[in-house]
């Protein structure tokens, strides 16, 4: 996708064309390769995974969604009842009240919230909190470190609608939120709470799953004690987390299948137990029992809310896997399949124990008929693993989405799968999950014990979303205010409700999730402040074009052989680290570009729009900006393939962009943006904006890569002259030769200190903990897999 600059000819002063100062008599519009001119425009119409299809290929994803998103509220049965009745059942009648909660809940929040609303409230196909952030984010400048540009505003209002209320709302709304400092510190801390109580999750879900599948194994071995089933689900974990480093892929094709007859296994078990013991409990579709079970049991029964709300762990991840599938097939696997087999599951455990109330705390193996026991013991161990395996597979996807947001400190990404790119590996999560998993299964022993614990972490996160899905509504769907106070009356009360219910039981269990979280918020959240507190430290120090010449000629700096990569995160100027190298050594590549790796509110950039390329200083000096686009779950290249991909780049920029390598714009109408002072210039023409990256006064001009409008004109048919051609196979070759000659990767070592004015909290975040967290995460070079030999190190010391 191409997009045009308009070139205005201003009238009056000087070189205007037309008489007595009026409006600019002509206009041109010429074709720009050199700006970022529509970053996320141009990727946000990519197709995610399953966005179209026909209803077969629907229907093959609403298979294979069973066995990677419903591994963890499918395996459920084995413990809600022991959870929700640990001290036994009081009166028969009870179990009616309970499962009647059972059924409406699977109702309400799963099915209507999630399966039917959520869903549609994905960023290009992907979900989860990261994404409801980054969705809302490309509506709204919401995100703390100040890079974003018009082009990414621009996605934000690609679809202009005709004025009226909702729209007026939105923008009133819009407008809050980009003015104050508080709302985008509350919606970042909500981003990364929900993010860490997702991995306390992943450090609960298999201890659970596996420790509650695991005890069926009593019912053939009675002389087992719960000290040896503990040895043997640790034995399992210890396998399970063992094998992460092969990958999911290996044995991906067999989770649905395992999965789908899991849930035949509990629906058809279910039937038999209805119909053998009390069809009665039907009458639990009769919302009526809900309110007695609550008069009845009054404060226990309320207690009893963090057991029942088991029903739907695993309901989050509907949401966050989405990408791999669509929303039509989610809709109908959960529909027809899921809820169906689950709810059968929970109404025959209830018509069992209507029958036999003592066995409430192993429930779901005593209600298998003696024959199917030994083939539903092995599927439910499967199942539970299977659970586990996604819970753990989604950690290690937040946390490489974490560290694209620069939210996380640096870690080994591994890759684990050439099909399927959301496939990672992160062998220092993987190390610490499996180590709090051991931990959990030996310090609570049983599934009651967890289930404390367990409920804190599912709806708090369920609580974020309905906030973040408040400000979706408000800002991007733009709905009837009159529709959004029901849906957070509804949906927000029931999982406050319930939240109450398993933050009582604090003491139970309930600290641990909570201070796994405290642990990864703090973590997160001073990694990010420093983050953005020295891209506002190097945006204020950035290098402008007349300190770039100043710099060369008092240092009289040569060129030296091949091509250097010089990284920073500033996506305009040039940052404080370059003269700092120019001044110990006064020696610059032949070619040296100027790489940034900006990460988008979106989740993946097309690789054919990756690189967007500008000159810096001026068009003899082969100094080239170069920004890296990905999306928030894009992989990036290892330094080989992203060298060579870069260059073929930069000979495409110089190849394309030679019709227009001489032209220069007049900036009369130029205001100086924000960010710093006047280092960042804009012109708006026709509705877009051409960033200019150095400082100008009104009289200067600056060279953005395009030809003088008469230059153009006279090439208009698209026909290059000999001269042209040659110019542009000696550039190409020029580039070429230089690589040959080798490449060196120049990164800055910078030591970030609190200033000396600074608050005492400030100086040990900054100068204790952040570095802390900095000497004993990845290396910016291991990162980027950037080779020790070809390796520049630049150290600096950044006082913000």
């Amino acid at each position: 996708m191409s997009s045009s600059l308009e070139v205005d000819n201003p009238g009056g002063g000087g070189g205007g064309r037309g008489g007595g100062g009026g409006e600019s008599a002509n206009r041109l519009s010429l074709k720009r390769h050199d700006s970022l001119f529509g970053d996320a425009e141009k990727v946000s119409g990519g197709k995610y995974h399953g966005s179209e299809g026909s209803w077969a290929r629907t229907l093959h994803l609403a298979f294979q969604s069973v066995g990677i998103i419903y591994g963890d509220i499918g395996t459920s049965p084995l413990y809600v009842y022991s959870s929700t009745f640990p001290d036994g059942i009081k009166y028969n009648d009870d179990l009616l009240g309970v499962l009647s909660l059972i059924i409406y809940t699977l109702i309400i929040i799963p099915m209507l919230k999630y399966v039917f609303i959520v869903l549609y409230a994905n960023d290009n196909g992907d979900g989860g909190t990261f994404a409801l952030y980054s969705l809302i984010s490309r509506y709204a400048k919401i995100r703390l470190i100040p890079n974003q540009q018009a082009e990414d505003a621009m996605v934000s209002n690609y679809s202009i609608e005709a004025p009226n209320s909702q729209l007026r709302r939105a923008q009133w709304f819009k407008q809050k939120l980009e003015s104050s400092k508080a709302a985008k510190i509350v919606l970042f801390t909500l981003t990364i709470l929900g993010t860490s109580m997702v991995m306390g999750d992943g450090t609960l879900t298999p201890a659970i799953s596996v420790l509650s599948a695991v005890s069926g194994i009593k019912e053939k071995a009675p002389n087992l004690t719960q000290k040896q089933m503990v040895w043997i689900s640790v034995a399992i974990l210890v396998v399970l987390f063992a094998v992460q480093r092969f990958g999911t892929d290996k044995v991906g094709y067999a989770f649905a299948p395992i999965i789908l007859m899991w849930f035949l296994f509990i629906g058809g078990i279910g039937i038999y137990n209805l119909m053998k013991y009390d069809i009665g409990v039907l009458r639990a579709f009769y919302p009526k029992y809900i309110v007695d079970y609550f008069k009845t049991n009054g404060k226990d029964a309320w207690i009893s809310l963090g057991g029942i709300l088991l029903c739907f762990t695993g309901t989050e991840a509907m949401f966050a896997d989405l990408g791999h599938f669509n929303i039509r097939s989610i809709q109908i696997s959960f529909s027809f399949i899921l809820f169906p087999s689950v709810s059968l599951a929970y109404i025959g455990q209830a018509a069992f124990l209507r029958k036999h109330p003592e066995h409430v705390l192993d429930t779901f193996y005593k209600s298998i008929p003696g024959p199917m026991f030994w083939p539903t013991f092995i599927i439910s161990v499967s199942a539970a693993i299977i659970a586990s395996q996604a819970m753990i597979s989604g950690s290690f996807a937040i946390i490489s989405q974490s560290q694209t947001l620069g939210c996380f400190p640096r870690v080994k990404v591994l890759h684990t799968s050439k099909l399927y790119e959301g496939q990672v590996y992160i062998p220092e999560i993987n190390f610490v999950l499996g180590l709090l998993c051991v931990i959990v299964t030996f310090g609570f022993k049983t599934t009651t014990n967890i289930g404390n614990a367990y409920g804190i972490c599912v709806t708090s996160v369920m609580v974020i979303t309905t906030i973040l899905l408040v400000i979706v509504m408000l800002l991007i769907w733009r709905v009837s205010i009159w529709l959004i106070i029901p849906f957070c009356l509804v949906f927000g009360s029931i999982e406050l409700v319930y939240l109450s219910s398993v933050l009582y039981k604090f003491k139970q269990g309930g600290y641990l999730p909570i201070v796994t979280t405290a642990v990864l918020l703090t973590i997160m959240g001073v990694w990010h402040y420093v983050h953005v507190k020295k891209y506002w430290y190097e945006l204020e120090h950035i290098v402008t074009n007349e300190d770039m010449r100043e710099l060369i000629q008092a240092h009289d700096v040569k060129r030296t052989p091949g091509v250097g990569f010089l990284y920073t995160e500033l996506v305009q100027g040039v940052p404080p680290i370059f003269p700092h190298l120019i001044e110990k050594i006064p020696f610059v590549h032949s070619i040296l570009v100027f790489v940034s790796i900006k990460h988008l509110p979106i989740p993946h950039v097309e690789v054919s729009e990756r690189f967007h390329f500008r000159k810096v200083e001026s068009r003899t000096s082969r100094m080239f900006r170069c920004v890296a686009r990905y999306g928030y779950s894009d992989t990036i290249e290892g330094a080989k393939e992203f060298a060579a991909s870069l260059v073929e780049g930069l000979q495409s920029y110089i190849e394309e962009g030679h019709f227009i390598t001489n032209m220069q714009i007049q900036e009369t109408e130029a205001e100086a943006t924000s960010i710093t002072d006047s280092n960042t210039r804009t012109r708006k023409a026709s509705g877009s904006t051409v960033y200019i990256e150095e400082a100008l006064t009104p009289s200067e001009t600056t060279y953005l890569t395009q030809p003088p409008i008469s230059s153009y004109s006279a090439h208009s048919s698209g026909r290059i002259s000999e001269d042209q051609s040659r110019t542009i196979a000696e550039e190409k070759q020029f580039i070429q030769r230089e690589l040959q000659k080798g490449v060196v990767y120049i990164l800055g070592e910078t030591e970030i200190r609190a200033g000396s004015n600074s608050s005492f909290v400030k100086k040990i975040v900054v100068n204790y903990m952040y570095s802390f967290l900095r000497k004993n995460f990845r290396q910016g070079e291991k990162a980027f897999a950037i080779p020790r030999q070809k390796l520049l190190k630049v150290g600096m010391v950044y006082e913000i």
